[in-house]
């Protein structure tokens, strides 16, 4: 028996939806939908104070300013995911890093999307502005990392990626000693 392909739905810039028929365990066929989106990064830039620069933007979805680190969606698939990390840190903060070290990548909602995101530290920062894309209203909100992490801990990030990556961070200093 021939797999159907699955049927496209609805198409944007960012992702797609698609429907199919997925045969599971015991034998029966139910209907699946599911996001096909691009890569993604998300960057934590450390500036020389030893602040996060945290982007705070209007978010439709959700109707508010949130906090957040630095993120977005690859160019396409061939971009390589470092080169990704430093555009996006750049039109969002002004910034490139002279250091990058990844902290993490993987899914973010493998129940209905296959998104996959690299975390990134970003450090030695430089001034580096690229025009921000013209849905971009943000505001630079540079904050010291222990700040950042009562502000998780107190329910004030209400960003998942944002969490995490703080989370990461806090892990890699203290895995290498360093106390930000």
């Amino acid at each position: 028996m021939k797999k159907a392909k699955p049927a496209l739905m609805y198409s944007c810039k960012i992702f797609d939806v698609f429907e199919e028929n997925v045969l599971m365990p015991n034998g029966k066929s139910i209907k699946q939908t599911w996001i096909d989106h691009k890569p993604t990064v998300a960057i934590v830039p450390i500036n020389e104070k030893k602040e996060i620069l945290l982007v705070k933007q209007y978010r439709v979805a959700v109707k508010k300013h949130l906090l957040e680190i630095p993120a977005g969606a690859f160019n396409d698939h061939k971009e390589p995911p470092e080169e990704c990390a430093q555009r996006e840190l750049a039109e969002e903060t002004g910034f490139r890093a002279g250091k990058m070290t990844k902290l993490y990548e993987g899914y973010l909602l493998a129940g209905y999307c296959n998104e996959y995101m690299y975390f990134y530290l970003a450090e030695d920062l430089v001034s580096a502005p690229l025009k921000p894309d013209e849905d971009e209203f943000i505001e630079v909100v540079p904050t010291k990392l222990a700040v950042a992490e009562e502000l998780f801990k107190k329910g004030k990030i209400a960003d998942t990626k944002t969490a995490l990556g703080i989370l990461l961070t806090v892990n890699y200093f203290k895995e290498i000693g360093k106390n930000k």
